[in-house]
């Protein structure tokens, strides 16, 4: 017997199903945190609860589908800007569009260490936005823009760290994190630059995060 494909019909109710979760799952997870109920995630999208688990078999599938499209907008931008004339302005603007995407969405920083990060394609979309990073970091060092040990992975963590930084003030004052990125940014300069103490990150694998205390 011949496996049984779907009728043109459900394959578009299907593509519009997994759309509309995707679009309520990040409105909640940005707004509350990862623990949203799955059942308010299907309420927000107008579905059943079991539709959600028909297309992602668990919350940190769904999870890893948010991270993998969040992901690709930052490299979308990165790879945007990877010719721009000023390199300096066009890694200040990538970092203030990753920080910015950042800051909209709750969510993204609970997630780190999460299984979600265990997901292949996760981990590969990482790397990417590593090499994307380096490529704009690799030209900015070239015009003497910023210090020579400075990294794209360097750059793809000071994201997080600038994030982290302003999260306090965010909910009062949603544009603190500007702030922090214009200290960043002054740090990558060459200006009075001493060596930094430690070598840089070889490349980013967060799957298996060291526990704390």
């Amino acid at each position: 017997m011949t496996e049984r494909t779907a009728a043109p019909g459900q394959r578009a109710d299907m593509v519009r199903n997994r759309r509309l979760l995707l679009e309520a799952a990040t409105a909640a997870f940005a707004e509350q945190g990862v623990d949203v109920p799955i059942g308010e995630i299907a309420q927000r999208a107008g579905l059943a609860k079991g539709t959600v688990f028909r297309h992602f078999a668990s919350k940190e599938d769904l999870l890893a589908a948010i991270m993998l499209q969040m992901l690709d907008q930052l490299i979308h931008s990165a790879d945007r800007l990877a010719q721009a004339d000023d390199a300096a302005a066009a890694l200040r603007e990538f970092m203030a569009d990753g920080v910015e995407v950042l800051a909209a969405d709750r969510a993204f920083c609970e997630v780190i260490g999460r299984p979600s990060l265990q997901h292949a394609g996760v981990r590969d979309a990482i790397n990417r936005l590593c090499v994307a990073a380096e490529a704009l970091t690799a030209r900015a060092r070239e015009q003497g823009a910023v210090r020579g040990d400075i990294t794209g992975t360097d750059v793809v963590l000071l994201l997080g760290g600038i994030h982290q930084t302003a999260a306090p003030l965010l909910a009062a004052e949603p544009q603190a994190w500007r702030r922090y990125l214009e200290l960043a940014l002054d740090g990558l300069r060459v200006t009075d630059a001493r060596p930094l103490p430690h070598r840089p990150p070889d490349r980013l694998d967060l799957a298996d995060p060291p526990a704390l205390g």
